[in-house]
């Protein structure tokens, strides 16, 4: 007995697939599958009790180094926020993401054990809307690890 895909199309046993071209350049017009990844603009802000600031420094660096998708980080020596760019399918991925970041990179980069405070989570249209009105997060220039 031979199995087949529920939906798939039923073709005599070693009869050939037809092939279909597509021209050089040619694009896709149909929908868009609406669970395609998104990009959404993560802030994350982090508190405790208060560490050297050259730790912290070289802990966030060492997360910038493993998290390659960091913009910025400020930091004090009792609080810190970092933000950077994630993909996801939707936000509440997305905050899951950022949720679990501080957590799972605390070893590896020696980050203080300070507890998440604060989690902002935008789209992309969101992010450019608001740094065009005037309103938004100051765009993360310069990029890297820097004091308040």
């Amino acid at each position: 007995m031979r199995r087949v895909r529920p939906g798939a199309a039923s073709r005599a046993a070693g009869t050939e697939r037809a092939l279909t071209s597509v021209a050089a350049g040619d694009r896709y017009t149909g929908e868009e599958p609406e669970d395609l990844p998104r990009l959404w603009h993560i802030t994350l802000s982090v508190s405790g009790d208060a560490a050297p600031l050259k730790e912290v420094r070289r802990a966030l660096e060492q997360l910038a180094h493993d998290h390659p998708f960091l913009l910025t980080s400020r930091y004090a020596e009792d609080h810190a926020e970092i933000r950077y760019w994630e993909e996801a399918r939707d936000l509440h991925d997305a905050a899951a993401v950022a949720l679990r970041l501080w957590g799972e990179h605390r070893q590896s980069a020696g980050l203080p054990p300070w507890e998440i405070v604060g989690l902002e989570v935008i789209d992309r249209a969101t992010y450019h809307q608001r740094i065009s009105e005037g309103y938004g997060p100051p765009p993360a220039s310069p990029v890297g690890v820097h004091p308040f």
